[in-house]
């Protein structure tokens, strides 16, 4: 394929997806809806239930579950888990100055609770997979984090020392300035290139898009082009840019834009129950915490 013929393919499909996405309108009750279909408000997630709680509620969050959400993801201080919903948890650690007791920590927590796996930076992978040796948890490790400018045979190598000291999954940073740039085949080739050698490996590929610094027509561009190029997931943020993280709006757009092909992951900025009910609500089949003792502490 063409750059030309690459570049009115992505366009035809952002058209067809705005075609798809209303903009949320307020109905009489207050509550924020999309034309022909609903996105509920936090209160309206689960109507009379005093325990809107995606982890201590195993009701609640098996309907989100069943709903099609594939993992939910936390990090640090946890409450008492339902085993079920523990099993669609990322737990992460990505902050540089964790210790090597920090990722420890962090890994025990995930052997407990059963978690479906434990994120971190590279130089972490060889510890956490001894760590989580015999279990059913996942290591995952970053590439190209947390700016994503770096050179595609650098996020290669990366991927493949990480895949070599054990990473399961691979959270990708796409080249921002490239798609903000039209450059839609290197950000394809980009993804593609690491996606062959994360996928030789057994591992799958998690595309960070930092939703924050794109318009919607490159949030849909984004979307489109991991999809061809055989991502499995698309991640709203790394959560470490000042312009922001996850928003409803990105992740609803980002869920129209895979048609369930790929997975979702709304992190970067979710401080509050409420908020990542919303992101879940909105289509978010993964979310990435950090104010995880907040968010815990508004779901109880």
């Amino acid at each position: 394929m063409t750059k030309a013929e690459l570049d009115i393919l992505v366009a035809q499909i952002g058209e067809e997806i705005f075609a798809r996405v209303s903009p949320i309108a307020v109905t009489a009750s207050g509550a924020a809806s999309k034309k022909g279909e609903g996105l509920n408000l936090p209160s309206e997630v689960c109507p009379g239930c005093v325990q809107r709680c995606a982890q201590t509620c195993a009701r609640n969050t098996k309907e989100i579950l069943a709903a099609g959400a594939d993992r939910v993801s936390a990090s640090e201080r946890l409450t008492k888990i339902d085993p079920s919903i523990a099993a669609v948890i990322d737990h992460t650690i990505l902050k540089p100055e964790a210790t090597r007791a920090d990722v420890v920590k962090v890994c025990r927590e995930a052997r407990q609770y059963g978690f479906a796996s434990v994120c971190v930076n590279p130089y972490w992978v060889p510890l956490v997979r001894t760590e989580l040796s015999g279990s059913s948890v996942k290591v995952c490790s970053v590439v190209g984090f947390p700016l994503g400018a770096t050179s595609t045979e650098a996020k290669v190598a990366e991927t493949a020392a990480a895949v070599r000291a054990g990473a399961q999954e691979i959270d990708m940073v796409i080249n921002v300035g490239a798609l903000r740039s039209g450059d839609h085949e290197a950000v394809k080739s980009d993804i593609q290139q690491v996606a062959r050698v994360a996928h030789s490996a057994g591992a799958i590929l998690k595309t960070i898009l930092e939703t924050a610094l794109l318009d919607d027509s490159q949030k849909a561009t984004a979307c489109t082009l991991a999809k061809m190029a055989g991502a499995d997931f698309v991640k709203t943020s790394t959560g470490f840019h000042p312009a922001g993280g996850a928003s409803v709006a990105a992740v609803a757009l980002m869920a129209d834009a895979v048609g369930g092909r790929l997975g979702i992951k709304a992190s970067g900025g979710i401080r509050t129950a409420e908020a990542a009910l919303a992101m879940l609500d909105a289509g978010a089949t993964r979310l990435g915490l950090s104010g995880t003792r907040a968010v815990l502490d508004g779901l109880g």
